[in-house]
This record gives C-alpha cells, structure tokens and sequence, in this order.
C-alpha cells in the first residue's frame, strides 16, 4: 500500500528523531511511504481548545495532501484521534471521509495493519514504564482500561515484547493521566503539574528507567516535570525503540 507519512507539529518541532524513526521503521517493514512537505497541522489544538472553525483551514489542507494514499500514518495517539473521530470542521465529502477512514497511528497501523510478529534489528536492555495518553487508550484503544476491570490487552506492550533485552517496570496506576491534556496544562497549569509529578514518581518507584509512550505531547509534559522535580528518569518514543534506539 502507499503510505502518507504525517508527523505531529510538536514532534517536528521539538522531537524529530520520533518523526526519523517512525520513518525508517515502516522503510525497514517494506512499506512505500512518502512524506508531503507541505504539510502543517490537524488542527487538534484549535479543536480542543473550543475554537473548531479556525481547524478548518488546517483540516482542508491535511485533506489535500494526503486523500490520494491507501493509509495515513502518523506517531501520535491524539492527532489520529481528531482526524477519525472530531474531524469535522469541514464538509464531509468523500476524499474527508477516506481519510477519517484509513487513518492510523503508528502502534495500531503496526500491530493490526501490518501485524508485525518481528524486529530483528531492535535491542533496548533497560527497563521501561509504559505510558498509554489518554486518546490512545480510551479513544483508539490501544489497551485495556484498568477502570472498566476488562481482561488485559496492550498493543504497544505486545511489539515492545519482541525487542531484545527489554524489562517492564509497573506502576501503581498505570491508566491514570498525566495531566498534559493538551491546552488543560495551560489553564489548569497547578494542577496539570502535580498530576505530571505524580506520574513519573509513579513510574520511578517501579523501577523504570525509562519510560516510553507512542505520544510525545504527554512525554515532553512529564520530562518538563520530572526535571524540575528532581526525578531521575528518561524519555523515549515507542517508534524509537522499535527502530532499534539502544539509549
């Protein structure tokens, strides 16, 4: 299939080797995949922040670049979110809807598209804290809700299983946001931080040297965090790690 590649503003921005990655990963599994250089944002933060109509500008474009690929992959849970599911600030005609359709982010495109059961190539020896953002795991659902008392499933723990010399560590509350939630740590800064706090302490008292999330907007929240608290812990990109990042 023809893959368009889309990398989320904040990773463009701010954590590129995630983008190169996530690239080098779907080149390495045989996938044909481009990347339209004139891409710009979804339009989630002007969404979520109550303000639909300015998304639509950035939703038109998204849908000019990418209605012509079989799929849409992308390495952020959120972003996938809002073009499936709120992406409606536009009319929906067919090319909008084929896009809402065949959107994927990188963690479900891998594990139900292309059902990877392989990655030759990656070796991480440390041991990791999992983090799901809430869209992944409650809108895409990536993994089983611990609220819901459902029988346990992961798709991101199931592909970081098939890496060489990989530990998990497990948290006390391993569903529990981190308090990023995109423009809510701007305008509830107090309490988005103490919950970020919380959740890399969580993850450091279970012995996690790193942790790893297929969501960047969370991890660049908890990183700010867990530096000016103190906390000794490390940051990674699932995509990273499967492209076979040793550190």
């Amino acid at each position: 299939m023809k893959i368009g590649l889309f990398i989320p503003c904040y990773i463009d921005a701010f954590y590129p080797n995630a983008g190169i990655a996530t690239l080098e990963l779907l080149e390495k599994l045989g996938q044909d995949v481009e990347y339209p250089t004139e891409q710009t944002c979804c339009g989630q933060p002007m969404a979520n922040s109550g303000c639909n109509r300015d998304a639509a500008s950035a939703e038109a474009l998204f849908v000019k670049l990418f209605a012509k690929y079989d799929a849409i992959v992308m390495p952020s849970g959120s972003c996938t979110h809002h073009v499936r599911d709120n992406f409606d600030a536009i009319p929906q005609t067919d090319e909008v809807r084929h896009v809402r359709e065949n959107t994927f982010e990188l963690v479900e495109f891998l594990h139900d598209v292309l059902k990877v059961d392989n990655f030759p190539w990656a070796e991480f020896p440390h041991k990791v804290g999992l983090h799901n953002s809430c869209g992944t795991l409650r809108a895409l659902r990536t993994a089983s809700m611990s609220e819901l008392g459902e029988p346990f499933f992961s798709k991101p723990m199931d592909l970081l299983s098939k890496v060489k010399g990989i530990s998990f560590a497990h948290p006390k509350r391993p569903d529990e946001c981190c308090g990023f939630g995109g423009t809510f740590s701007v305008t509830e800064e107090a309490v988005s931080a103490k919950m970020g706090v919380d959740k890399v302490t969580d993850h450091h008292k279970a012995g996690a040297e790193y942790i790893v999330s297929a969501d960047t907007s969370c991890m660049m929240h908890q990183q700010g965090c867990a530096e000016r608290a103190g906390v000794p812990i490390r940051f990674i990109h699932i995509a990273e790690i499967l492209n076979g990042a040793r550190e």
